[in-house]
């Protein structure tokens, strides 16, 4: 019920008149979670690619839109060399440089009973073409969960405003209890024990941009113009997000 009554509120001012990038003023740190590091990379591409080259690439796209903006220019990436770090440290460093709010940038991946062989420049390798699309994870269990969901909500419309379409190949196993698929329109999971939203003080959710096991998709997360529109979607977001009254401090 809380969700559909944070929906209904924000409706109005998401999909209503645009905000005026001048209509508030602030000084708003974001803190940029590239996630998975050089050693443990994620999930691999359909061609390949690791994981964590993609979302480092993003995380850097979002801090480069971030900083012409005097508003986020305390913004920062975590770990930006790409070390090996626990989630809980990444959050810690989140906490301790007093982030309003936190994004964590992932590229995802499909179930192994999704995954079919094909062969790309020598090599057999896993894809998956059934699924495609972003997917937006937030947790109760964090220091602010209700902003949390509110910018996860906000994340969700401007996304879809910007023509990009929301995976539900994760429904399966999130159904009920500490895992559940919140909103299916917009793409939103509730996962309450993900480390790196449950132990952060600040509202804070983990984007999977896009499934890189897809191999149309692939080529679209890794082309500069999708990019900077996917970037864009998500710049938009925390403007909207730190433009609303009902957003407050951890």
């Amino acid at each position: 019920m809380v969700v559909y009554l944070i929906m209904s509120c924000l409706s109005l001012l998401i999909f209503g008149a645009g905000i005026s990038s001048d209509c508030w003023a602030g000084d708003f740190i974001i803190a940029i979670d590239p996630g998975h590091t050089i050693n443990s990379p994620g999930a691999t591409s359909a061609r390949g690619v690791d994981e964590y080259l993609f979302n480092q690439n993003t995380g850097a796209l979002l801090h480069q839109q971030l900083l012409k903006d005097k508003r986020f220019k305390r913004s920062f990436i975590i770990n930006e060399t790409g070390d090996d770090i626990s989630l809980s440290a990444r959050a810690a460093i989140a906490n301790q440089q007093g982030a309003h709010l936190l994004v964590s940038i992932h590229h995802d991946s499909v179930q192994p009973k999704d995954l079919s062989q094909w062969l790309y420049q020598g090599r057999f390798l896993p894809y998956c073409d059934k699924f495609t699309g972003y997917s937006i994870f937030y947790s109760e269990k964090n220091g602010s969960p209700l902003n949390s969901l509110i910018f996860a909500v906000i994340l969700g419309s401007e996304m879809l405003k910007a023509r990009f379409c929301p995976t539900l190949h994760h429904a399966e196993k999130f159904t009920g209890g500490d895992k559940d698929l919140i909103d299916k329109t917009r793409g939103i999971y509730k996962y309450n024990n993900l480390v790196v939203l449950k132990k952060t003080n600040m509202p804070a959710v983990l984007f999977e941009c896009g499934i890189i096991k897809n191999r149309e998709a692939e080529l679209q997360l890794g082309n500069p113009q999708y990019q900077h529109k996917l970037v864009a979607g998500l710049f938009n977001a925390i403007k909207i997000f730190f433009s609303q009254t009902t957003v407050s401090g951890p």
